[in-house]
């Protein structure tokens, strides 16, 4: 258990740190939207919507949250394992799910690997709810 944590909005100097923990965290995909350059150019286009939290000058985990105008979005929210359980990534929710309601956003989505359990579950005990009834579909370049 960790005693002593701060939460603040993530910078582009944390992507090493952050990228090392996604390569790291079962069921999440890395893209090359994932790199440095991807990875600043959507801090720059949702500016103060993504955290990471720290102990010691640690990341523990982080969030990226955005929005599109319309739509909110939630990307790679991960805690590192030891300190799971401990209401860190609930925080980190809220915390970008206040800055993206405070734009006049109505609602938001998260896309979780139908492979990633504990992701699903994260996600449905914070009152998400699965939307079975849509299919996704992806155009990639």
């Amino acid at each position: 258990m960790v005693t002593a944590v701060k939460y603040r909005e993530m910078s582009p100097g944390d992507h090493q740190e952050l990228y090392k923990i996604w390569k790291n965290t079962d069921g999440l995909t890395i893209r090359k939207a994932d790199s440095h350059e991807g990875f600043t150019a959507f801090l720059k286009r949702n500016p103060g919507f993504s955290f990471v939290v720290e102990s010691q000058d640690r990341i523990l985990g982080g969030i990226l949250g955005g929005h599109d105008g319309r739509f909110g979005s939630i990307h790679h929210l991960v805690v590192l394992p030891e300190f799971r359980n401990q209401g860190i990534g609930k925080k980190l929710v809220s915390l970008s799910l206040e800055k993206i309601e405070a734009a006049g956003i109505e609602k938001c989505h998260i896309f979780i690997n139908k492979d990633n359990r504990a992701g699903v579950d994260f996600w449905k005990n914070q009152d998400w709810i699965e939307r079975i009834e849509l299919t996704m579909a992806s155009y990639i370049f």
